[in-house]
């Protein structure tokens, strides 16, 4: 099993459309209300500097969630095992079939959107929420800056696992 890389690095440009939409017409007014964003703190923006570092952290994303929705990246951890790499070795042979035999099990879009999910729900609250209430920011600050992240590792995730 190989990873499409070209399709991982890709899928990270999904939290920057998915932004556009969440932060644009969907909750623009109640994120900048909630935020306390003004609209001459977005003017003295580098927005060059500010996607291409939304890219990038992006694409970290995307590698980080390929081995939450692709279940197979376990059997990699067979590679620890010494010798591995010489043909015959059992260990090679037993990562040979596994993957033979089960290298497309679960590899499907609502498979990746579910863990897309339960990252968001168990990685992306709490870290998020943590932040904002000892920043003393609302629950709806929240919810709306984690519904974001849960829509974009939800259709991530969903990517990744499908076709990577």
């Amino acid at each position: 099993m190989e990873l499409n890389w070209i399709l991982v690095l890709s899928t990270g440009l999904v939290p920057l459309v998915v932004g556009a939409l969440w932060y644009g017409p969907l909750f623009n007014d109640a994120w900048m209300k909630e935020s306390g964003m003004t609209m001459d703190k977005i003017a003295g923006t580098n927005m060059a500097k500010l996607y291409g570092t939304a890219l990038i952290f992006g694409i970290f994303l995307a590698v980080a969630l390929a081995p939450i929705v692709i279940h197979q990246f376990g059997l990699f951890s067979l590679l620890q095992v010494p010798g591995f790499d010489q043909a015959g070795n059992e260990a090679n042979t037993d990562f040979t079939n596994m993957l033979a035999k089960y290298g497309s099990n679960f590899r499907s879009f609502k498979h990746g959107a579910l863990h897309g999910f339960l990252t968001s729900v168990f990685m992306f609250l709490p870290v998020i929420a943590t932040n904002a209430l000892f920043e003393r920011k609302s629950w709806k600050y929240i919810f709306i800056n984690v519904g974001y992240w849960a829509v974009s590792a939800i259709i991530m995730g969903g990517i990744i696992c499908a076709w990577a």
